[in-house]
């Protein structure tokens, strides 16, 4: 049988059907190994772009390159303040490419200068590499996500297009700051368009919710991330992701945050710890 011809309205058709996450993420190939693409302000932050998205536009351009189907570990380094609406490049290298895993390394640049570099390990989630027995952290028991709150700019004073994107509800208490409270912050996640769930999702939600100290404090101040590390586990079901983010250490305004994702079946699917730094508020 012939193929069918693709003509240039099923191309518009494919491109217009394409959710937010694919069409800001997306990267095209330059020169071997070199991406171009565009980060996009459509998950800023108080006008910056989103540390988890800009890494999601670098697992683009992997996906591109590497020979295996998943990230298991990205760590990602902040040099710069990415720049929303205007363009990037992303180049990547292949440290180690063996049967089981791929070591590769990525840099994202705007303006000339290195904005975050990622150093990756890929592989591929459904096979086997080992022994069988699982050890897993099961969910919290939170509220569903109708009786939680959900995440704006305004609760947090702060400008907030990640909010018309990526639907987050918060726990209800989130907000109450309690000094005597565990510095947690818990709640429900999905794109608001209602694009299903995967791996490269699971990126770009372990740094959605808002700072955990906030529990603690109150609305502290701008958190940039310095590094963050991810780990995939699992697959994830289609529907609602659960998270809860942990901070532990705190000191002189730097934060070590631990989180971890579970799926509509209860499983969990990624881990994340990052650190970040807590900035006093211009008043």
């Amino acid at each position: 049988m012939a193929l069918q011809s693709i003509t240039p309205e099923k191309g518009v058709e494919r491109i217009s059907s394409l959710k937010k996450f694919d069409l800001d993420t997306k990267v095209v190939e330059e020169t071997q190994k070199i991406f171009s693409g565009k980060v996009s302000s459509n998950w800023n932050i108080g006008g910056n772009p989103n540390g988890g998205y800009l890494i999601s536009i670098v697992t683009n351009a992997l996906k591109e390159t590497v020979t295996h189907p998943d990230p298991f570990s990205l760590t990602a380094h902040f040099m710069r303040s990415g720049i929303a609406d205007e363009v990037c490049d992303v180049e990547v290298e292949v440290l180690k490419a063996g049967r089981s895993t791929e070591t590769v390394v990525s840099t994202l640049s705007q303006r000339g200068e290195d904005r975050i570099r990622v150093t990756a390990a890929y592989g591929d989630l459904d096979q086997s590499l080992g022994i069988e027995q699982q050890i897993a952290q099961g969910p919290p028991e939170i509220p569903d996500p109708g009786n939680c709150v959900p995440r704006t700019g305004e609760l947090q004073g702060i400008e907030l297009s990640l909010s018309e994107t990526v639907d987050v509800r918060l726990h209800p208490e989130f907000f109450s700051s309690d000094s005597s409270a565990c510095a947690e912050s818990s709640g429900w996640v999905r794109f608001a368009d209602g694009r299903s769930p995967d791996v490269r999702a699971l990126i770009l939600f372990c740094d959605v919710f808002p700072p955990s100290p906030f529990k603690k404090y109150g609305v502290l101040g701008w958190v940039p991330t310095v590094e963050m590390t991810i780990h995939l586990i699992k697959k994830p079901a289609p529907g609602w992701i659960l998270g809860r983010f942990r901070t532990e250490s705190l000191s002189n305004g730097r934060m070590i945050e631990s989180g971890s994702l579970w799926d509509s079946s209860g499983q969990q699917v990624a881990e994340s710890r990052q650190l970040g730094l807590i900035m006093k508020m211009n008043r």
